[in-house]
């Protein structure tokens, strides 16, 4: 390998420069949740479009979650993709130990029994097809069954360790 001008020496692969060259990486923010003994839920940033036909989605979750248990064994879902207006709300879902279905957080059991979040851009409720052991992760793949993108707003994005919005 040959050192190229205006790079740095690259570095051997790590948990950590995993997660540097991904906070360089910008990723919409989104709030998966599920029903349990409760409703449970956390935020999300590597949701993704799967297929079309069928429609379906995947999301990564680490298996030392707090939702993890609950999303195991869940048969469906809600996904949220949150606005730039919900930055505590995406705190809240990512924070460890938080009342994350308290107050301030509206909520109401959607399809499937599934808690749907109020306010969000969209949602759906998907039904889960597969978990797929992805080091300390399972990708979860998800059908979607019903949902609603009308809400209003901009996208909430995470970059460099933090919530942004979209610029102009």
């Amino acid at each position: 390998m040959t050192a190229t001008p205006g790079l740095s020496t690259p570095r051997t692969a790590t948990p950590d420069l995993l997660r540097s060259v991904f906070r360089r990486h910008a990723a919409g923010v989104a709030v998966i949740t599920a029903r349990g003994t409760g409703p449970v839920g956390f935020t999300a940033t590597s949701l993704t479009s799967v297929s079309a036909e069928p429609p379906m989605i995947s999301f990564g979750i680490g298996t030392g979650a707090s939702s993890w248990p609950a999303v195991s064994r869940a048969e469906h879902v809600g996904v949220h993709v949150l606005g730039e207006h919900q930055e505590e709300l995406a705190a809240t879902f990512a924070r460890s130990g938080a009342d994350r279905f308290a107050a301030p957080t509206r909520w109401f059991e959607g399809p499937e029994g599934v808690p749907v979040l109020d306010g969000v851009l969209a949602w759906m409720v998907c039904r889960v097809v597969a978990r797929v052991p992805a080091g300390d992760h399972r990708l979860v793949l998800a059908e979607a069954v019903v949902g609603d993108p009308s809400g209003a707003g901009r996208p909430l994005l995470y970059h460099e360790g933090r919530f942004n919005a979209l610029r102009d």
